[in-house]
Parts: structure tokens; C-alpha cells; sequence
């Protein structure tokens, strides 16, 4: 049993997270950025949920690059093969649900 306050959370490093569960090879983990991440394709589906700050989610959809702006409570899932990268502005939190080892 485990209570985090991730307003709170701080990483050392831009994309530093806090792994909270892992339920048979799927993940739950916590990160803190103020960085871009960068373009990748998840090696399967990932759901990307807005905690604190505001994220600039840019996806390519059939060869089309598309910006969402994410706010708190705002949830992104990428499906198989959806290429993204999550831009913040400024400092932020999300909580990220994908398989274990997936970039």
C-alpha cells in the first residue's frame, strides 16, 4: 500500500520516473520532465495521462504531424504504431500505462 502525491514528485532528470506497479508485464510508473522526450513507436499500446502542467502530444497520423495540447486529467492512448513524442511546457507530471520495457 503506497499513497504518492505526485504534485510533488521530482526526478533527477528530465523523463525520471517512479515505478508503481507492475501487473503482469504492464506498467504504471510516474515521470517528471521540463524536456521533450523523443520521436519513438511504443514496442506495444501505451496510455499517457496529463497529472500536472500542460503537454504539446505532436503524433503522426498517416504521415501527418498532429499537436494536441494536453491538459490535467487528459489522457492520450497510443495504439500499435502510433509514432509520438510529448513536448511539456514547462514542468510536468504524467502517469504512464505500457509493457514492460517498451520506450
Amino acid at each position: 500500500m503506497e499513497v504518492i502525491k505526485s504534485k510533488h514528485f521530482i526526478a533527477d532528470r528530465a523523463w525520471g520516473s517512479k515505478q508503481i506497479a507492475n501487473m503482469r508485464g504492464i506498467t504504471t510508473s510516474l515521470h517528471w520532465t521540463d524536456k521533450p522526450y523523443k520521436w519513438h513507436v511504443n514496442d506495444g499500446e501505451e496510455v499517457f495521462v496529463v497529472l500536472d502542467g500542460v503537454v504539446d502530444m505532436h503524433y503522426r497520423l498517416n504521415g501527418t504531424e498532429e499537436v494536441a495540447a494536453l491538459e490535467v486529467g487528459d489522457i492520450f492512448f497510443a495504439s500499435v504504431g502510433t509514432e509520438h513524442v510529448a513536448h511539456p511546457r514547462g514542468e510536468v507530471r504524467v502517469l504512464v500505462v505500457e509493457s514492460e520495457g517498451s520506450v
